[in-house]
């Protein structure tokens, strides 16, 4: 595929990114700025979405903004997914197939444009702080890269500080920095909670009483790695409450756009790599000055980011093709838009030896996903794998993920349908009941016309050999 199939295939996308005027007006000065705050390997566990930790730096940033209660990833992998929030592309459309570094070596696909260069071309001052995770270099073009990528980096506060400077460094020149946290990702040791950290009052959690998700079990080594889990993310909270005091500080808070939001599911089974609802189903927090606080419901997902960011500085989209996603700021200050009815996701590898591509579309009342390679077992990440969760429940096969089976975990079918409203947690299959046809129809219906308006490279059958199975 030469560079032109692949704006052709991007130029079908679904969606367009929403014109840049914009009803609510920042208060104080006229600049138009962005604070990107991502998170790393964060599942929806915040005190604002009822969660019983303390993140009480988030759930301000909740009260003062849009808390988003149906925001979805559109993978759930680190590196693919922050390649879909730079370019409001599915991955199998701008080409981040899977992880960036070492040997797995995925990256965009030429031609593709990202936030940092668009922006920086309309003149921003442009950082990255703290997590880098996608390629190539050339196509992401920050001015200034800040605390140098290295691995297991949890100095909130020296995020923080690099974050504060450069942007006090910007002068008259308005700014995007995107601040990507280690936290919560599994560090080499735990969570890297082996140590003190400046500026940071640990917040321990006691692992008999942590939150226990419903996608897993009730072991000891599941709460122990829960508690740590949750500290991690405690220490994340502070460092956020550390960059906006010193946004609030310096004034710039009522002219900048914050959003906060994680690449993907929570580092646990049954979460990050999948296309359930662990794995996609994300906080979302977006403070826009000028619009009031609300909870809102809609349906969005992380290809918004990007026409979202572009819509409000007021910088074009790429000319040479159109995004997936649309602006959500029509919804900020607001409970919800019943358009937004459904998220699709789009997920190939993880580790370049995990290959297990799948399709979803959710709506508020279904789950449909078409397990492209479905004979294959179902791959588990390195660093879930040799998480104490996964040690524990792989030593024996009868414990189950939640109330799914482990042998129903890691052998799928070729397609998956769930009724979310009696079946939230995803466990039984309706896709070949006849009583669930008319919408198992029309939602792979309605996702192959998705892929086939974005030229998924896996619809034409060169990467899908098993295209005669079921409805695909």
């Amino acid at each position: 595929m030469d560079r032109r199939d692949v704006l052709r295939g991007v130029a079908g996308a679904a969606a367009v990114t929403a014109a840049p005027a914009i009803r609510a007006q920042p208060a104080g000065k006229a600049q138009r700025n962005v604070l990107l705050l991502i998170s790393d390997d964060q599942g929806l566990d915040l005190g604002c979405y009822g969660v019983a930790i303390r993140t009480p730096r988030l759930d301000r940033l909740a009260r003062e903004g849009t808390r988003f209660t149906r925001a979805f990833a559109a993978v759930s992998s680190c590196s693919p997914s922050r390649a879909v929030i730079n370019t409001g592309l599915y991955t199998h459309q701008n080409g981040m197939y899977g992880l960036q570094h070492d040997v797995h070596n995925q990256s965009l696909l030429p031609g593709i444009e990202t936030l940092p260069s668009l922006l920086r071309a309309a003149g921003f001052a442009t950082a990255l702080v703290g997590k880098k995770h996608v390629g190539p270099a050339s196509a992401f073009p920050y001015e200034a890269e800040l605390v140098p990528e290295r691995a297991g980096i949890r100095d909130v506060r020296e995020l923080a500080a690099a974050a504060a400077s450069f942007i006090r460094s910007t002068d008259d020149r308005p700014f995007f920095v995107t601040v990507a946290y280690s936290d919560p990702h599994r560090a080499a040791v735990d969570y890297g909670n082996e140590r003190e950290w400046p500026g940071v009052r640990p917040v321990r959690y006691d692992p008999r009483r942590v939150p226990l998700p419903s996608h897993l079990p009730d072991l000891p080594e599941v709460g122990a790695d829960l508690a740590a889990y949750y500290e991690a993310l405690s220490r994340l909270d502070s460092g956020v409450g550390m960059i906006l005091d010193d946004l609030a500080a310096t004034g710039r808070l009522d002219d900048t756009l914050v959003i906060f939001l994680s690449d993907n599911g929570r580092p646990f089974p049954g979460a990050k790599t999948n296309l359930y609802d662990p794995g996609l189903h994300l906080p979302l927090i977006v403070r826009m000055p000028g619009a009031g606080p609300s909870v809102n419901e809609a349906m969005v997902s992380w290809v918004d980011i990007a026409p979202t960011v572009l819509a409000w500085t007021g910088t074009a989209p790429p000319a040479a093709y159109r995004l997936s996603g649309a602006s959500l700021l029509p919804l900020m200050g607001g409970r919800g838009d019943p358009g937004r009815d459904a998220v699709f996701a789009s997920h190939d590898f993880h580790e370049i030896d995990q290959y297990y591509p799948m399709r979803a579309i959710r709506t508020r009342t279904h789950s449909y996903i078409l397990n492209l390679a479905h004979p294959l077992d179902y791959p588990i990440a390195g660093d879930v794998a040799g998480s104490p969760s996964w040690q524990a429940i792989a030593a024996d096969p009868s414990v189950r993920l939640g109330r799914r089976t482990q042998a129903a975990y890691l052998k799928r079918p070729a397609e998956e349908l769930y009724d979310l409203a009696g079946d939230p947690d995803e466990l039984v299959n309706l896709a070949a009941d006849p009583a669930h046809a008319g919408v198992g129809q029309a939602l792979a219906d309605r996702l192959r016309e998705l892929r086939a308006a974005t030229r998924d490279p896996w619809l034409a059958g060169q990467a899908d050999p098993y295209s005669h199975v079921g409805r695909h």
